[in-house]
Parts: C-alpha cells; sequence; structure tokens
C-alpha cells in the first residue's frame, strides 16, 4: 500500500488548497443563498411595531443564464419569512436592460404583509435612465422611490420609508428624499451606496439606512473577514451593521456578483432585519 510521507502530505494539502477554494469560489459560493438575521433597535419606533420585520435584496446583477435558481430560491425564501415589508436597494442589472423582463417575473412572487419598495442602483443608472426602471417596477407593483418617500400606515401608526437616487453620477437629494418626514417620525430610508449615510445623516437623524452596492466585497479573507477590494462609495461601509450617533446602517452583501461571478467567503444574502422599539433583555 503505497503511503505519503509527512513532508509530502503537506505538500499535496497546501496544492490542493488553491484549487479547492478556487472551485468553491467560481462553482460553489455563486449559488449558495444564506440568511442573515439581525435585530435592530430604532428608539423612536412605536411600541405597536415592535418586531416588524424587513426582508432586504440588494445587487441581484440578474443573468438570466446563470442566476434562475438562485433567483428562485431568494423568493421562496422571502415568502417563507412572511416578513411585514421587502426592501430592494439596487443594481438589478450589470449592463443589459434586457433582463428586466424575466426579473421581474421573479420579483412580482415576492410576499410581504406591507408591501415593498424599491430603488435605484449605479448599475441601473448606467444601463438606463431613472423613469424606465420605475415604469417597469411600478407596472409590476413595485412601488419604486427615487429622492421621495411614503408612508406605512400599520395597527393606527405611520412608519415612513424614503429611497434617494443612486450617488455614484446620479442625482440623490437627500433634503428632497426626507421632505416632509417629522423629525419625531422613525424613517427607513434605502439608499444603494453605503458611504452615502454620512451625507444623509448631516441633514437629520436616519433611523435606520439601507445599503447595498458592496457585494460585501465579493471576496474576503476566510476568518478574519477583510475584503482586499473596495469599490467607490462603498469604503467606509463594506459590510453589516455601523451606528453613529443617532444614525444607524445596514450594508447588505447582496445576491449577484459583479464583473466574474466569483464569491469566497462571502455568500449571496437575504437580509431579514427585525425592529425593536426598544433592547430585548
Amino acid at each position: 500500500m503505497f503511503k505519503l510521507s509527512r513532508r509530502q502530505a503537506i505538500n499535496t494539502l497546501l496544492a490542493a488548497t488553491p484549487i479547492a477554494a478556487a472551485i468553491d469560489a467560481f462553482l460553489i459560493e455563486p449559488d449558495l443563498l444564506s440568511i442573515t438575521r439581525r435585530e435592530i433597535t430604532l428608539p423612536k419606533l412605536p411600541a405597536e411595531l415592535d418586531g416588524f420585520t424587513i426582508a432586504q435584496l440588494s445587487d441581484l446583477h440578474y443573468k438570466p443564464e446563470k442566476d434562475h435558481e438562485l433567483m428562485s430560491k431568494a423568493v421562496a425564501a422571502v415568502n417563507a419569512e412572511n416578513v411585514d415589508f421587502i426592501a430592494l436597494t439596487g443594481d438589478y442589472v450589470t449592463d443589459d436592460v434586457g433582463v428586466i423582463s424575466p426579473l421581474i417575473e421573479h420579483l412580482k412572487q415576492l410576499q410581504s404583509k406591507h408591501g415593498i419598495v424599491a430603488t435605484m442602483g449605479n448599475h441601473d443608472g448606467w444601463t438606463h435612465s431613472n423613469g424606465y426602471f420605475r415604469k417597469i417596477f411600478s407596472k409590476a407593483g413595485i412601488p419604486f422611490l427615487i429622492n421621495q418617500n411614503t408612508e406605512l400606515n400599520i395597527n393606527g401608526t405611520t412608519l415612513h420609508i424614503a429611497g434617494t437616487d443612486y450617488v455614484w453620477l446620479g442625482s440623490p437629494d437627500p433634503t428632497a428624499t426626507l421632505k416632509g418626514i417629522p423629525t419625531d417620525s422613525p424613517v427607513i430610508v434605502l439608499v444603494h451606496e453605503p458611504d452615502y449615510f454620512d451625507t444623509m445623516r448631516s441633514v437629520r437623524d436616519i433611523d435606520l439606512q439601507l445599503s447595498g452596492h458592496t457585494h460585501g466585497g465579493q471576496c474576503r479573507v476566510p476568518f478574519i473577514g477583510y475584503a482586499p477590494v473596495k469599490v467607490k462609495h462603498g469604503e467606509n461601509y463594506v459590510y453589516g451593521y455601523y451606528k453613529k450617533g443617532n444614525s444607524q446602517l445596514f450594508v447588505s452583501r447582496g445576491l449577484g456578483t459583479s464583473g466574474m461571478r466569483v464569491r469566497f467567503a462571502c455568500k449571496p444574502e437575504l437580509a431579514i432585519l427585525t425592529l425593536r422599539s426598544s433592547p430585548r433583555t
């Protein structure tokens, strides 16, 4: 029976590790949907809305020939959660507006108790006008916010949802986005690019901003979670939860991929966020 020496075994393992990592990054992980669950306390949230759940999907970068199964899994996962609200935070396409029709067929199947709202991503804006996306999404029954806000009226209480235009070569207007929202009312703002958080909170406290754009780095160093590659307008807030003063931000890893269809230590993400009016003990 052939036996490897200890040195031979180590050398074999070292040689095989990059191959295994490449197989995972290119062939396995881009299709491995993960669900992130997080509770976020909004001090201004009415007690009647304690436990309000939001499903966030971002950065779909939909490619029908490659992403159909992943998108189907994501829609099924959202619907199984029976959430209160769904937030779509941009980059539905990469550079081909022709994929919108099959993508919309997926998005039309999303279900929540109190609606769904979408906003622009930079790739969307680089591909076609924001008016085009608003028309397509609105026709599918999905409100599309561009420097606007809307109200959710639930159990006799109000929760404001706002959405900006995309930041990178777009025309975001934080003042218009937040216009008419009382300062004592909780607001959730959808902004594709996370670094705009500092601009938004300079206008008023942002109870919660939901962003994407970074893909969490798309490829991260395992165990330590470091993202070696960063993207413009996503350099300061790459992934996860952040708090500055009375403002909070959650950045999703997103669902799809940009550039090569590769992910490593950074699985596609569906975020399920539970809002609390006070910390749970």
